[in-house]
């Protein structure tokens, strides 16, 4: 079933339903594993995020960092659903000094005329899928690359596409030792094994057997992909692609929580405005669950950043621009 794009009214709703419709969007962010690990509550005026300790990953997120990641990409969702409400969000990260657990809180703050830009953002909440398995086309189109790139840094953050075939394919290859060392470690299989669900599954939790990867990708890959089947499964994508897509590696420039937090706002931006573009994306955590194998990328390919997420970058067949995507890239 297709994706419905949340839409937004012509008159500014009320402020209450303008925060509870930003609690629903948040719940829509990408997350690893797809464990959504975070608590987003109105609460009166506000909008309170905090990590979910039920839903941290122990074995492959064990300082949570990724955790704080997801959240941060809840948190610009809630942030641009607000602003496409028509409501002025005032943010405060890190409220609490003995209350690590919440991350942020979001209050409203007056009302705002929507930009083209916030009804793009929005909207392309509900269309936004992780692609996993290969693209049937790369991503040419330089302007869309700048955009991706402009998006990031307006959170904080640096998309680094790697231009270079040699980089791409030395990233490749870190991906697939760490991909292939994780199919070792039964401690790492069972967590995965945990976030699994059948097909169809009415559970939005999890990476769904519809979303494995389809035939040959599992063995046979440039990026390979997790193989949440165990090597029984096949999953049900279409396995008629034939590219990698433009990898890339979103960094910051320290590796606090604030960082953290960042790096997941400027992942959800960039995913957003790569769902607008007509362009996919595919993430590969696999050497970033590794300290020695991160901090290597971070030295080697980051200059000496914090390498937060890898990504890939594509087109799909059935994939189109947002209409408003050309007048935001045109300042409209």
């Amino acid at each position: 079933m297709t994706p419905q794009a949340p839409s937004t009214r012509p008159n500014p709703p009320s402020e209450a339903s303008a925060l509870d419709a930003a609690v629903r969007a948040a719940d829509q962010a990408p997350s690893v594993y797809g464990t959504r690990p975070w608590t987003v509550r109105r609460v009166d005026g506000r909008i309170t995020l905090g990590t979910d300790p039920d839903r941290r990953l122990a074995v492959s997120d064990p300082d949570a960092r990724q955790q704080v990641v997801s959240c941060g990409a809840a948190l610009f969702t809630a942030v641009a659903a607000l602003r496409a409400h028509g409501v002025r969000p005032s943010v405060r990260e890190l409220p609490d000094p003995d209350r690590p657990g919440l991350l942020a809180e979001v209050r409203a703050a007056g009302t705002v005329e929507p930009t083209a830009e916030d009804r793009m953002l929005y909207e392309s909440v509900g269309l936004r899928r992780t692609h996993r398995g290969p693209f049937p086309a790369d991503v040419d189109d330089v302007r869309t690359v700048r955009a991706l790139v402009a998006a990031a840094a307006a959170e904080g953050a640096v998309l680094r596409p790697l231009g270079d075939e040699r980089l791409t394919r030395s990233l490749a290859g870190l991906v697939t030792a760490a991909e292939f060392l994780h199919r070792c470690e039964r401690d790492t299989g069972d967590e995965l094994a945990r976030w699994v669900r059948a097909p169809d599954a009415a559970d939005p939790d999890g990476v769904h057997a519809e979303d494995f990867p389809p035939p040959g990708r599992v063995a046979d890959a440039l990026f390979p992909d997790r193989d949440y089947g165990r090597g029984r499964v096949r999953g049900l994508l279409d396995p008629h692609g034939d590219v990698a897509g433009t990898a890339a590696l979103l960094t910051t420039v320290g590796d606090g929580r604030a960082d953290r937090l960042a790096a997941g706002r400027a992942l959800q931006r960039v995913l957003l405005t790569a769902t607008a573009g007509g362009v996919s994306s595919a993430f590969h955590t696999q050497p970033l669950e590794e300290p020695h194998l991160r901090a290597f990328i971070g030295a080697r390919m980051c200059d000496g950043a914090y390498p937060q997420m890898v990504l890939r970058l594509g087109r799909r067949r059935e994939a189109r621009p947002h209409r408003l995507f050309a007048s935001v890239q045109e300042g409209g």
